[in-house]
């Protein structure tokens, strides 16, 4: 099937993944739907365990594990790759849709040179020799910042430092330009100064390349920092959905508010302590039987505790699953703190 142009990047409606367990299908990903525009960025931010690298694996036709049950649709320009045959999706992967991984030192094979690893997927891809990938690898290199990029090429992963690695991540994921970039939490144990020089390399990829980012984070402050649009998964449904400055300005879900309650602020009186959402999600294998965040939310009450809240409208492509706006109650003014508190 050719690609639509005219469809959306990429659009995932209804996607369910639920894994086997001694009770039956646990779902982890439950009900989750979002599109990504042409050349935009998207945070998928949430806690631990709240389905956001297993909603990538999904894209990426990378959860093979038996027993597995995926359902719903994942169209990349029209073309559904649920149940793409494999040879298909190895086709797409790498040259149309791009994953920079969590830890780039178990992502990169040890016996290998870096070199090596990037020169084989542009051959993998691309009818070019051994100089040309050589040459492209070495160029790419240099244009994600990496010094001396021929030395580089020519070390092994657990040469380089953190920084190079995950420079060298997402060169080798760029390598065949594609026009998808999935990056799951690039920035996990960095330090802030390379975790900032990172972040600034994936806001260029736009103007570089082209391409359109799925950021995956916990870190609602570099979804503020990066991303155009943002999907807060919890539970593995979503809570909130819409463009990034409207859902910091006025969050309407009371676990997006709690996350940005907890970024520390950058000016005005600095508090003592900073807020704690208390409590520990939900089991997937225990999920409540109404709202999943009920049991840690501060205003919960009855409706909450019934059947899980539909997302409600509450602005241009902003969305919530609350039952306080659709009863028209807005959250508390402590917790739309995010839109008084600008700096001078």
């Amino acid at each position: 099937m050719p690609a639509d142009r005219s469809a959306p990047l990429l659009d995932v409606r209804d996607l369910c993944i639920g894994f086997p367990a001694r009770g039956g299908m646990v779902p982890i990903v439950d009900h989750v739907s979002f599109t990504m525009p042409e050349a935009g960025i998207l945070g998928l931010v949430g806690e631990s365990g709240s389905g956001k690298s297993v909603t990538a694996m999904a894209i990426m036709g990378l959860i093979d594990a038996p027993g597995v049950r995926i359902s719903g649709s994942v169209r990349f320009r029209g073309r559904e790759l649920i149940g793409l045959p494999p040879r298909q999706m190895r086709r797409l992967r790498g040259r149309d849709i791009a994953m920079i991984f969590q830890d780039p030192m178990t992502a990169f094979t040890p016996v290998y040179t870096i070199g090596w690893q990037i020169d084989e997927q542009i051959r993998a891809h691309e009818r070019l020799t051994r100089a040309q990938a050589r040459a492209r690898t070495v160029r790419i290199l240099g244009e994600m910042g990496v010094p001396d990029p021929e030395r580089v090429a020519q070390r092994y992963p657990h040469q380089l430092s953190g920084g190079l690695r995950q420079r060298a991540m997402i060169a080798m994921a760029l390598s065949c330009n594609p026009t998808l970039l999935i990056a799951d939490e690039p920035t996990t144990a960095l330090d802030v100064t390379v975790q900032a020089q990172i972040l600034d390399l994936i806001r260029s990829l736009r103007g570089m390349h082209g391409s359109s980012v799925l950021l995956i984070t916990h870190d609602m402050g570099v979804v503020a920092q990066t991303c155009d649009s943002t999907l807060v998964l919890y539970s593995g449904r979503v809570a909130e959905t819409g463009p990034t400055a409207r859902v910091f300005d006025r969050p309407g879900h009371p676990y997006t508010a709690a996350l940005l309650d907890s970024i520390p602020p950058l000016c005005g009186p600095r508090p003592d302590r900073l807020p704690a959402i208390s409590g520990t999600p939900p089991s997937p294998m225990d999920r409540p039987a109404g709202c999943a965040f009920g049991p840690r939310c501060a205003h919960v009450h009855a409706a909450c505790t019934t059947t899980p809240p539909a997302l409600v409208p509450l602005g241009p492509d902003h969305a919530a699953a609350c039952v306080l706006p659709a009863e028209g109650t807005p959250l508390p003014p402590r917790i739309l703190r995010a839109s008084n508190d600008t700096c001078p």
